[in-house]
């Protein structure tokens, strides 16, 4: 399998697992072809630590045992399955577990090492297309390595039920590297609890609001996976995803069958799946927060009473 395991580490890029440097191993995979597709972990993940090692779990040749939260990423976006073109997959590992706000502060630092990671494969391979695709805290560091990067450094990002809030993500995507790049903003209502909880652990202006409330941006497309119109129209481009089975999940963005598959596509098939055939089918606007919660009858005061509950 073409996967490259780097870890941003306290003293700065390491190979997951081997003494060695990583840059050689860097430039050496640089040089091949096919998309390089950059795998970025969320909260909780820690590669120097067995329990929570990512390479071990998502980030791995084969399914963990046990776990249906831990669907391995690499063999569901296309490594391993013998074809010329699959391109390089990079796991990115960076220490995310203790409080959030050491978490968050640790991606500040993974965001600057990734960009590192960036600019280094562009300067061997400048026409081989770089993808990033993140679950949740995992759009901070690819958010910080935005802001460190050149234009045309990065050419599509996923990011999966984002732990950032809408602000930030605006300011990242109207930088240099960020104005000429595109995000599928990956949200679900049963995500919801998560984002109110960030929102009060981490809180921000009063009219900001994390991500899963959605990007107004011309070079960003919203996705809600519970939405069956957002579902049909994915279908129709064919890439079906499973409708949603649980009010409130996570890693609904990535465990739900067919959900990876589509996001392998989309970084893999660009023009099919061009941003302007991803919006043509979505609804204008999305499900307000608490609607799998709460019912729609008098939703706004429900929902107000929900979140001075929590």
């Amino acid at each position: 399998m073409p996967i490259l395991r780097l870890n941003a580490g306290e003293n700065g890029l390491v190979l997951h697992g081997s003494p060695a440097a990583p840059l050689p191993a860097i430039i050496s995979a640089a040089r091949g072809t096919g998309p390089v597709i950059v795998m970025i972990h969320g909260f909780k993940y820690d590669p120097d630590h067995l329990s929570c090692d990512p390479h071990a779990t998502i980030f791995a040749r084969q399914p963990h045992l046990g776990r249906t939260d831990k669907v391995p990423w690499p063999r569901h976006l296309g490594f391993g399955m013998g074809h010329e073109d699959e391109g390089l997959a990079i796991a990115f590992g960076w220490r995310a577990r203790g409080n959030i706000w050491r978490a968050q502060r640790s991606a500040s630092a993974a965001g600057r090492h990734l960009a590192e990671v960036i600019d280094l494969i562009r300067s061997v391979a400048p026409r081989r297309a770089i993808h990033l695709i993140s679950h949740s805290m995992g759009s901070e560091v690819v958010f910080d390595a935005l802001h460190a990067l050149p234009a045309r450094s990065v050419d599509r990002i996923i990011a999966l039920t984002g732990a950032s809030y809408q602000r930030r993500a605006t300011e990242a995507m109207q930088t240099d590297a960020g104005r000429s790049a595109e995000l599928i903003n990956v949200l679900t209502r049963e995500n919801d609890l998560f984002d109110a909880l960030f929102e009060c652990i981490m809180p921000a202006g009063a009219q900001d609001k994390a991500m899963g409330s959605g990007l107004d941006l011309p070079n960003a497309v919203n996705l809600q996976l519970d939405c069956q119109t957002t579902l049909d129209h994915l279908s129709d481009l064919g890439a079906p995803i499973a409708a949603s089975q649980r009010i409130c999940c996570h890693w609904s963005g990535y465990t739900r069958p067919g959900a990876l598959r589509f996001y392998n596509a989309a970084l893999r098939d660009v023009k099919r799946l061009s941003l302007p055939r991803l919006h043509a089918g979505v609804p204008n606007g999305l499900d307000p927060r608490w609607s799998r919660f709460l019912p729609r009858f008098n939703h706004n005061a429900a929902a107000d009473r929900f979140e001075k509950a929590i």
